[in-house]
């Protein structure tokens, strides 16, 4: 359900689960020992070979406010020969029900009159808000991409006229002030690394397994943010990765980095 208008109390705020039940559920459950009163999912919900139609389930079943993501509308509009290993071995798993459900959700979201949430930019769920690649990727060296600046970050968002910026899809845990605004990704509670060739080939390393989220709450008319990590059984997901043919899921969510690498996926 929307919250109030203005926010009022702790949002758990979270992003790119990628079908990760255990880490989900972990996360759940520290949100609600910190006195959350709602969540929000930013997308990119079920692609992967984890528990994709699991988490669905369970997901529909708490009916929190939440956007689709990238992996959503891959997952529903390409034709199979088409998609990235995660979407292809996704989509068959999921039910009429779930492909419902993924179908109506929106791209974008007013949670209150000053909270405004999208996946990746304002205008598209491909590129990355707070986050820009650079062209020059080097295993042994850069990452291929860097903090967005100012400027760059201003001309991605707009003028959406939020004190409280909400976006996912790049996996990386980063909060930035631009004016009156704050923006906030909370990083990924599913898969903390990955290497993706979109645009130009990039590598994200979170550095650690554990699951990332957000807890946001407005106090005497100021956000105060907290960037969370959560650990879970992550060995579980590990090997759930590696029973569907992923050791390049299994290195990530066992180390937060990138060990094997299948190079034709995109996994954000």
């Amino acid at each position: 359900m929307p919250l109030t208008k203005p926010a009022t109390g702790r949002i758990a705020v979270l992003s790119d689960i990628h079908g990760n039940l255990p880490a989900l559920e972990a996360v759940l459950a520290e949100a609600g020992r910190a006195g959350a009163a709602t969540v929000v999912n930013l997308g990119d919900i079920v692609s992967g070979p984890l528990w994709p139609a699991e988490t669905a389930a369970r997901l529909m079943a708490l009916d929190w406010p939440t956007i689709a993501g990238n992996h959503e509308r891959q997952v529903l509009t390409q034709p199979p020969d088409r998609m990235g290993l995660s979407d292809a071995q996704t989509a068959p798993l999921l039910d009429e029900a779930q492909r419902a459900w993924l179908q109506s959700l929106p791209p974008t979201r007013w949670l209150d009159d000053e909270v405004f949430c999208c996946h990746g930019t304002p205008g598209t769920d491909l590129v990355y808000l707070m986050e820009t690649l650079t062209g020059d990727f080097d295993p042994a060296g850069s990452p291929g991409l860097r903090a967005a600046t100012p400027a760059e970050l201003a001309a991605r968002l707009g003028t959406p006229g939020a004190r409280l910026v909400l976006c996912g899809h790049s996996h990386v845990a980063r909060t930035m002030q631009l004016g009156d605004t704050l923006v906030v990704n909370p990083g990924s509670v599913g898969l903390q690394a990955f290497e993706d060739d979109h645009v130009h080939r990039h590598r994200v390393e979170a550095g650690s397994p554990h699951a990332r989220w957000v807890l946001a709450e407005l106090r005497a008319g100021q956000w105060h943010v907290e960037h969370r990590l959560t650990p879970y059984d992550w060995e579980a997901a590990a090997v759930q990765a590696e029973s569907k043919g992923r050791p390049d899921w299994a290195d990530a969510l066992r180390t937060g980095f990138v060990g094997r690498t299948l190079r034709k996926e995109t996994t954000t």
